[in-house]
């Protein structure tokens, strides 16, 4: 049980803001079982749509009680079951709504019960040469070249992540604009940087001998690459000065 300050008798903003806590304060709530928790992190959550905490005059966010209880159910979800924060949401939002619900299964529960996994199920969606030309309608020559700066490789087995459709589909569009991929190298450059970044921080959770430590640090992957994403978009549009719907 978590056990959140009360907010001091006052007047003004302080006694509107009586039970409501900074994120700081929050922060150091949850750290008590969840000491590897930031305000990254909780931000995070935020912007998945997973807690929706108010804001003051001032822009400030403001966390009432029962937001903390919502964080602290997210991340004993998110750290027992290492469930998709889709599913979560899901999950609280039918509880909200007084549903019965029960606690989807996936992969190990730190439970200890086993559940099946399926066998010989993919870990990466894949689409050969073939697909690849025709899902993002290029010809063999484009692919050649975008492959000779490293733009798109093929996996070892000489088929694609399917992620690599949407690559070349936006290469595609840049070239409309007069965008040459000698050019788009340095975005290959950068992307690789972030990718080692975020490498480093899951690295000793990936060399774990538990599988339980190594599917959170897969999780934890998707999350701060979803951070790193967002960070290199409002980046890019504060360098020129743009607002992207």
């Amino acid at each position: 049980m978590l056990h959140t300050p009360s907010g001091g008798a006052g007047s003004g903003t302080a006694a509107r803001d009586s039970g409501l806590m900074s994120i700081g304060t929050v922060l150091n709530v949850l750290r008590d079982e969840f000491p590897e928790v930031t305000v990254s992190k909780i931000r995070f959550l935020e912007s998945e749509g997973l807690i929706e905490p108010q804001r003051s005059p001032a822009g400030y966010r403001k966390f009432s009680a029962r937001d903390v209880e919502r964080l602290a159910h997210v991340l004993r979800m998110q750290r027992d079951h290492y469930l998709p924060l889709k599913v979560i949401r899901e999950h609280l939002d039918a509880m909200e709504r007084g549903e019965a619900v029960q606690l989807p299964l996936v992969g190990r529960q730190r439970t200890g019960e086993d559940v099946p996994e399926p066998s010989g199920a993919p870990t990466v969606a894949r689409v050969g040469r073939a697909e690849l030309l025709a899902a993002a309608e290029i010809d063999e020559a484009d692919l050649e070249e975008w492959e000779s700066y490293g733009l798109i490789a093929p996996l070892q087995d000489g088929a694609y992540d399917a992620e690599a459709v949407t690559v070349a589909s936006l290469i595609a569009e840049l070239g409309r604009y007069g965008i040459e991929p000698r050019h788009l190298r340095v975005m290959k450059a950068a992307a690789d940087r972030e990718a080692g970044l975020v490498e480093q921080v899951v690295a000793p959770l990936r060399r774990h001998r538990n599988p339980q430590t190594r599917a959170h640090a897969e999780a934890r992957a998707k999350e701060l690459a979803a951070l790193t994403v967002k960070l290199h978009a409002a980046l890019v549009q504060t360098a020129l000065g743009v607002r992207l719907p």
